[in-house]
């Protein structure tokens, strides 16, 4: 493998970077509040469905539910 000096390699770099399509700040903002809103509907799920599982074995072990 050939080695690459450090001056090429900040080329190389730079020219790969400019190939990017950078997201603008609009697709930014909805990507982030979409995260948000997954994460609130996955807590909501898994509180949900620990809740039921709960209740579910309290009810099989036969102990107070809660």
């Amino acid at each position: 493998m050939a080695k690459t000096n450090p001056f090429q390699f900040v080329q190389q770099v730079r020219t790969e970077v400019s190939k990017v399509t950078w997201p603008s700040r609009r697709e930014t903002a909805i990507t982030t509040v979409m995260v948000f809103l997954m994460v609130v509907l996955a807590t909501i799920f898994f509180f949900v469905a620990d809740q039921v599982m709960g209740w579910g074995v309290g009810f099989l072990l036969g102990s107070p539910a809660g």
